[in-house]
């Protein structure tokens, strides 16, 4: 077993077991679940014997999102743009570490799919913003039907930073992206599978995602390997590219008036009063 203050795991006959562990919060993603989120999945690319990972959340949900705090920051103080850190702001989601693709933020979602193995998310409860995002790295989502999901960024002012633009546009059509993305709305897990981004639904996502790795764990190893590289290869030759223009867009708009006025507006329950370009 690892403790840290953010991520649990446990390791048995080939399995890890990865859980988000803030359960008061709604397992919200603050400094310290970025980076043990990132070490986790960092731990795991080397670590022997794993055939299989599962990922889940403590508590009622998967994960809320960003932490609300985040939001107070940006309204009060103008927030950090995405991507100004550097690799000793530790927490940062917007620092970049030279050789990466990712910065912080990205890499908590990102991670899943440079793990070697099949990675399992069992989603229930909430998966909001940054925590559909992270649903959305690994390879295969086991959703309870009564989940709340959404992109929710740009309820905020801002856009899926988080490797969601080109997770989601792999697994749904560009106009279910476009509308999910522009309204925010949030959905159940029985749309999610409809729409293709639930692999299953289930009434107890963690028992049947561990059944099913444990079942992947019973394969050979090497294919299993194998057929997650090859799969990946065809996915993901314009990640980095991508990635890359999340940074820019989004460091574009954290801090400007509009969105500002997004966090200003959600907080005091009032009607946004945007200005026009």
């Amino acid at each position: 077993m690892s403790e840290s203050d953010r991520v649990h795991i446990s390791i048995s006959h080939g399995v890890a077991d990865v859980r988000m562990a803030r359960p008061d919060k709604r397992n919200a993603l603050d400094g310290k679940m970025f980076t043990a989120l990132a070490d986790a999945g960092e731990r795991l690319k080397t670590e022997p014997g794993v055939r299989a990972v599962v990922l889940s959340g403590e508590g009622s949900s998967f994960c809320a999102g960003l932490d609300f705090a985040s939001f107070q920051t940006m309204a009060g103080a103008g927030g950090r743009q995405a991507g100004a850190g550097t690799a000793d702001d530790e927490g940062n989601p917007g620092s970049l570490q030279q050789g990466r693709i990712t910065h912080l933020g990205q890499q908590v979602c990102w991670v899943w799919q440079e793990v070697p193995v099949p990675v399992i998310a069992a989603v229930h409860g909430h998966a909001l913003g940054g925590g559909i995002q992270i649903a959305l790295g690994a390879d295969i989502r086991i959703v309870h039907p009564d989940t709340q999901l959404s992109v929710r960024e740009v309820h905020w002012g801002l856009v899926p930073d988080m490797t969601g633009t080109l997770m989601l546009s792999q697994l749904v059509r560009a106009d279910v992206a476009k509308e999910l993305t522009f309204t925010a709305r949030v959905f159940d897990g029985r749309e999610a599978q409809t729409i293709g981004l639930a692999t299953r639904l289930s009434e107890t996502p963690h028992v049947d995602a561990m059944a099913m790795a444990r079942e992947i764990a019973d394969r050979s190893p090497d294919a299993v390997r194998g057929a997650k590289a090859l799969i990946n290869g065809l996915l993901h030759e314009r990640a980095a590219a991508q990635f890359a223009e999340e940074r820019r867009v989004i460091g574009s708009l954290v801090g400007r008036p509009n969105q500002v006025e997004a966090v200003m507006a959600n907080f005091e329950k009032r009607a946004a009063n945007y200005r026009d370009a």
